[in-house]
Parts: structure tokens; C-alpha cells; sequence
């Protein structure tokens, strides 16, 4: 009986992805009175055994000895030690609830040889109609003591045996429609109160005027954006649809992976019970791990617990995740007012060809189902891990699908990064934003608009053009510099009229802004005017932009020295304009630029940090966004641009709960931080005065 009762624990414990020890394994399946005498001399030999088996993995992957080790846990394939093993028709083999639990996501191809299979293993081994002989029982215990164990274990579960036991759960469905139910009619519709006000336009000229003999080529005037405050109440903002998509590759394990539950913890806590959380977890292949669930108090102890258990082995396969990720959102019924993927890897894809004729086309590793022009795009913001992560593809995927790509240099700053960019998810106040420009008089053309990363246009006739800007945070600016040529008149010239559409998320009206016209007067005799301030200032932010971009590229080409020398001319600049005031965002450009040029001075500095570093700076400032950039304290006290309040609190409250004493995966999930411990994150006092004059 005891023997019985041993194989069976075994087999749980091997549905359930629990090491347990050979040795002990062969005392449980001796005779009782072969058992003690065995055991005494069992710490000895296991001590061995293990680092015997530890050194054969390491040299045998890869070779014909390779065939005795499981390709996808990498684990032994012996006999005598209660594991069913499958051997598909192509002649490889595997742990069988290794290789059902890919089967029950899709995976329908060898993980070795890429052969497709007509015969498929089970995830029902109590079956009698399986196809045994495809599956090798080593002591295999018998069906009626196996499930006689997992009967008791599921008084210990919450919800279904079946979403706790993956072993047992039939192959997933190929469409993922079986996204939680939510209210689309909830009270928060109701909320008039939850947006205060409507986007805020200004506008600023280059100069007050021009005379009248003259005929300006190139005039800039700065249209500057500022979306409506919101609640901070779960109750009163709009409710989030957010898929996780997570690296848990071999190279995550022991620390990275931890930290990345305890990130992940933090953000399950951070939800409310209006908002949504699906986890793709992708190494070899990719698996979702739960369905679109409400947060709830049920439902974030169900996604702690599945996350929690989340184990590092495999490659990285980062278009399949991905690829699973879209599909949750375009599977899903229902949808709440506001959706976006986050993607976090710390390797290379290892299974997409991006090469086409010597071109890199990071195109291939986002589904194009939520590209943006597709009715339903879907922003990915991703996160690049440690040195080893592939930053240009990680930017790429970001650029491509119009989110953010941001660099944790070190592992504990995974939470803080998530703590970021979850602040502004959870106070999206505008949808589908489009600013319009019209010119106002005749002879007026509209030239040029530095938008950034924002696709923008310019009619032909020049007498008009425009900017999609999509989704806004709450108190989220944007700036754009347009460019007009500006005809001989007298009087005053009415230059241009700006006009924002929008929908707001917690009401869903569609509205619309009118902005004030820009005139310029014509004087008859020629005044010397100072350049306003404000256009200045954005002058500056887009030509310090364009030099790092123009350092990033030298350094791609090995011209270290020149990348250098680019940064510091921008820097020397900058510094002189900062000598006559305070201004943050100046002092903010000059502390990156100066980190830009001391991670690109050398090429092993660059390839360790500086790309990624600038690639992240550069997203930033393509999108006016903020993104997490290194692990350097200074710098994240110093360089805060784009940071709205939402950030800076979930920030904050990030810290406080990563203060010593408090244990993020072990915290009920709806206690809150009751005081607020030092943080690095602080919002730097701001000065009333800037460089070009202008109150910020």
C-alpha cells in the first residue's frame, strides 16, 4: 500500500511540474523493510546522484546522449522513476506532460525537429481509449490510486480542478471568446464629475510680427495640448482590458523570474475589480495562463496563484507570445474602454527569421491584427531586461504599434517600470485624438509638422493638415511644431486654426475643441522681437532629439567618437541656455545627454547599456512619453519629462511597497500601504521660472 501511495504522489507531483528526488522515488517503490535499510545511506548517494546528473545535462544537450534528456525541461528521461514518456512519430521523445501541456496550447509541432505531427498525446490519461502505444507508462501508478489523490487535492483548490491542474485540461480552444463577462453599462458611465474640463489648446508664434514688405518662408508656431484632470477612484475612470505578455525563458530563472512574479503582484494588487488581466507566459513556445478575468477579490487570488507559478525553462519566442496576446484581444466578446499589451523579455528571439535580403524586418514579430489603421489597434508597450535583451527589435515592436519602449538595466527596478506605465494606463482620458490645422487667410501654406512618432499629413494645397495622436493620459501634454510660409500683407495676418477631436472613455461622446486663431501683426517698419519662449523651448527638445538619434546611429556604425562628440555639442548648448535659469526640462536633457554620452564612449559600454538606454530615450521623446530608462537613482529624480501625477503615485506607492518589511507576493490583495516609505521616484519641485522666461 505504501509503495501504492508513493507512485501516486509521484505522478501528482509530475502533473504538477514538482521535482522529487530520484533517490527518494526508489526507496518509496522498495518493500517496506528494503526501504530503512536503504535510507541510511541515501544523503550520500543523492548528493552525488545530483551532481552527476547536473554535469551530464550540461555535456549531453546537444549530442546523441541528448536523446536521455527531455528537450523542453531538460530534465532526465530514465526508466524506473514513475514517468510517462511520449515518443512522436519522428522519432523523438519527451516527458509526456511536458509535451501535452504545449499540445493543449496549439502547438501542433515538434519542439526538436519542426516535423509536424498527425498523432497527438492526450492531457486524459484516465482515458482507456488513449493511444497507449505511443506512450511509454514507466511505474506507472494505477488509475484508481492516481485520481483517488487528485479527488482529495481538489477540496484544497479554488474554482476548477481542471484550470489548477493543466495535466488534466483538455487542449485549449483555438478561439479565445472565453473572455469574463463585464457591465458595459456600469455606474462609471455616469460619472460626469470623473473628467474635469476638455483638452486644453494653445498656441504660440514664433515672433508677435513681421513686416509687412516681407514674405516669411519658414514661421513656426507651437500647438500645445493638455488633456483634462481625472479621478483617481477606481469607480470614476475607465476601466482596462490588459494582457501581459512574459519571458520565462531559461535565462529568467532563480532571481529575474522571482522579481518578475513580485512585479507582476504589484500590478494584479494595483487593478480594480472593473479592470481586466490576461498573462501570456512564453519561452519555447507560448501558453496563456488564464483568460481576460476581472479583478476582483477572487479573481486576483486566482492570478497570483497561477502566476506564482510560473516556471524558467526553454527559449524565447517572443513572436508567439505575441501572436497569443492578439488573439486574446481579438477573441475576446466584450471589451472595456481601454486596452493595451505589455511585453517584457530579457533575450532575442530565437524562433522568427527577421532577416529578409540583409534587412532587419521587425515587422514580422507583431501580429497584424492590432497594427494601428486596422480598426483595432492596440498600443504594446515593452520592457527590456538586463544587457542580453535585443533593445532594437524591443523599440521596434513599440514604434510599430505606437507604444513605449523602456530599459530596466537593473532586476529590481522591473516593478517600478511596470508601476510607470501602469499609472498612465489607468488614467486614460482621451481616445482616437486627432488634431486638425486649417489656415486661416490666403496666401498662408502650411509647410511642415514635427509630430514625432505621430503619423501626421499635409494636404497638397498646403491650406491644411493633421495629426493622429490616439490615446492621452490624464494631465498628458503633447507639443507640435508647425511650419508655415507666410505672404507679404499689412494689418494682421491670420495664420492658422487648430481644432481637436476626441472621444472621452468614461462617457463615450465624441467632442470637439475649437482652438483660438494665430495671427501675426505687420508692422510697416521692421521690429526687432525676441523669439517667443515657448516655441524656443520645443525647438530645443526637437534638435536635441534629432542629435541623439544622430549620435545613436554613429554608434551603431562603430563611430563611437563621433557619437560622442555629437552629444556634447547638444549638451554644451544646452547648458549655456540652463546658466540663465532653471528650467526642468532642460536640466532634464542635459543630465541624458551627459548618461547618453558616458554609455556610448566605448563599444562594450554601448553594446552593455548605452543602446538601450538611448533607444529608450528616444522613445520617450518620439512619443512625449514617459519611459523607464537604467537603474541610476539620479537619473530617475532627474530625468522625469513626460512623468503626469498618475505616474509619479503609482510610483510612489511601487516604492512604499517595496520598502523592507513588506512582502508584495505575500500581501492580501486589497490592503493598502498605509504610510509612504522613501522612494527614489520623487516628482523634482519644479522652478517658476525657465529658461526662455515662460512660468512652467
Amino acid at each position: 500500500m505504501a509503495a501504492a501511495w508513493g507512485r501516486a504522489k509521484r505522478a501528482l507531483a509530475t502533473s504538477l511540474c514538482i521535482s522529487v528526488p530520484a533517490r527518494q522515488m526508489a526507496i518509496e517503490d522498495s518493500p517496506p523493510e528494503a526501504g530503512a535499510a536503504e535510507a541510511s545511506s541515501s544523503v550520500a548517494q543523492e548528493k552525488a546522484e545530483s551532481a552527476s546528473v547536473s554535469l551530464r545535462r550540461l555535456t549531453s544537450f546537444g549530442s546523441r546522449s541528448s536523446q536521455k534528456i527531455c528537450s523542453i525541461c531538460l530534465g532526465g528521461m530514465r526508466s524506473g522513476i514513475g514517468q510517462a514518456l511520449f515518443t512522436a512519430e519522428c522519432s523523438h521523445k519527451f516527458h509526456f506532460h511536458c509535451i501535452s501541456s504545449n499540445v493543449k496550447h496549439g502547438n501542433l509541432i515538434c519542439p526538436i525537429c519542426r516535423a509536424k505531427w498527425k498523432e497527438l498525446p492526450s492531457a486524459q490519461p484516465a482515458d482507456a481509449n488513449y493511444g497507449r502505444a505511443r506512450v511509454s507508462p514507466l511505474n506507472w501508478p494505477q488509475d484508481e490510486g492516481h485520481m483517488a489523490v487528485v479527488r482529495r487535492l481538489s477540496h484544497t483548490y479554488s474554482g476548477s480542478l481542471q484550470e489548477h491542474l493543466p495535466f488534466f485540461r483538455t487542449p485549449e480552444a483555438g478561439i479565445f471568446n472565453d473572455d469574463e463577462h463585464i457591465d458595459l453599462q456600469s455606474d462609471t458611465a455616469n460619472e460626469h464629475d470623473a473628467v474635469t474640463g476638455s483638452v486644453e489648446i494653445k498656441t504660440y508664434s514664433e515672433f508677435p510680427a513681421i513686416q509687412q514688405s516681407v514674405a516669411q518662408e519658414v514661421f513656426a508656431v507651437l500647438i500645445h495640448l493638455k488633456a483634462p484632470k481625472s479621478s483617481h477612484s477606481a469607480c470614476s475612470r475607465a476601466p482596462l482590458d490588459l494582457v501581459t505578455v512574459l519571458d520565462v525563458s531559461g535565462s529568467m530563472a532563480g532571481t529575474k523570474l522571482a522579481l518578475l512574479k513580485r512585479a507582476m503582484s504589484f500590478v494584479i494588487q494595483t487593478l480594480g475589480p472593473n479592470d481586466r488581466l490576461s498573462v501570456i507566459a512564453f519561452s519555447s513556445t507560448a501558453r496563456r495562463l488564464f483568460p481576460l478575468r476581472r479583478m476582483t477579490l477572487t479573481g486576483k487570488q486566482r492570478a497570483l496563484q497561477d502566476v506564482s507559478s510560473l516556471v524558467a525553462s526553454g527559449g524565447t519566442n517572443i513572436t508567439d507570445g505575441l501572436k497569443r496576446g492578439a488573439k486574446v484581444i481579438d477573441d475576446r466578446q466584450l471589451k472595456n474602454p481601454v486596452c493595451s499589451i505589455i511585453l517584457l523579455s530579457d533575450g532575442q528571439d530565437t524562433h522568427t527569421l527577421l532577416s529578409d535580403r540583409g534587412l532587419l524586418n521587425y515587422s514580422a514579430l507583431v501580429p497584424p491584427s492590432i497594427l494601428p489603421g486596422t480598426g483595432h489597434h492596440v498600443q504594446i508597450h515593452t520592457f527590456g531586461f538586463g544587457s542580453d535583451h535585443d533593445s532594437a527589435a524591443m523599440r521596434a515592436i513599440a514604434d510599430i504599434s505606437s507604444g513605449t519602449f523602456s530599459f530596466i538595466d537593473a532586476e529590481g527596478s522591473i516593478q517600478d517600470g511596470f508601476a510607470q506605465c501602469i499609472g498612465g494606463l489607468l488614467s486614460v482620458v482621451i481616445k482616437e485624438m486627432r488634431l486638425s490645422i486649417e489656415c486661416a487667410a490666403d496666401g498662408v501654406l502650411l509647410t511642415s509638422i514635427k509630430s514625432g512618432g505621430y503619423t501626421s499629413q499635409v494636404a497638397e494645397n498646403g491650406r491644411s493638415g493633421s495629426v493622429d495622436i490616439g490615446d492621452l493620459y490624464a494631465d498628458e501634454e503633447r507639443g507640435f511644431l508647425v511650419t508655415l510660409h507666410v505672404p507679404a500683407a499689412k494689418g494682421k495676418t491670420l495664420l492658422i486654426k487648430p481644432t481637436c477631436t476626441y472621444e472621452d472613455t468614461i462617457t463615450t461622446e465624441n467632442i470637439e475643441v475649437q482652438g483660438e486663431e494665430v495671427s501675426v501683426q505687420r508692422p510697416a517698419h521692421f521690429v526687432d522681437c525676441k523669439m517667443s519662449p515657448e516655441v524656443e523651448r520645443e525647438l530645443h527638445r526637437i534638435q536635441a532629439t534629432e542629435d541623439m538619434s544622430a549620435a545613436q546611429a554613429a554608434a551603431e556604425g562603430g563611430a563611437f567618437s563621433q557619437a560622442v562628440a555629437i552629444l556634447e555639442k547638444r549638451r554644451r548648448i544646452l547648458e549655456s541656455l540652463a546658466a540663465q535659469s532653471s528650467d526642468s526640462q532642460c536640466l532634464s536633457l542635459i543630465t541624458e545627454l551627459r548618461e547618453m554620452q558616458d554609455r556610448v564612449e566605448s563599444r562594450q559600454r554601448y553594446e552593455e547599456s548605452g543602446r538601450a538606454f538611448m533607444l529608450a530615450g528616444l522613445s520617450s521623446h518620439t512619443w512625449q512619453r514617459a519611459t523607464a530608462r537604467g537603474d541610476s537613482t539620479d537619473l530617475t529624480t532627474t530625468i522625469h519629462t513626460y512623468q503626469t501625477p498618475s505616474m509619479v503615485d503609482m510610483l510612489q506607492r511601487s516604492q512604499t511597497l517595496a520598502a523592507p518589511g513588506v512582502d508584495t507576493l505575500n500581501r492580501s490583495p486589497t490592503m493598502a500601504p498605509s504610510h509612504r516609505a522613501p522612494h527614489r521616484f520623487r516628482r523634482p519641485t519644479r522652478s517658476t521660472k525657465s529658461f526662455s522666461g515662460r512660468p512652467l
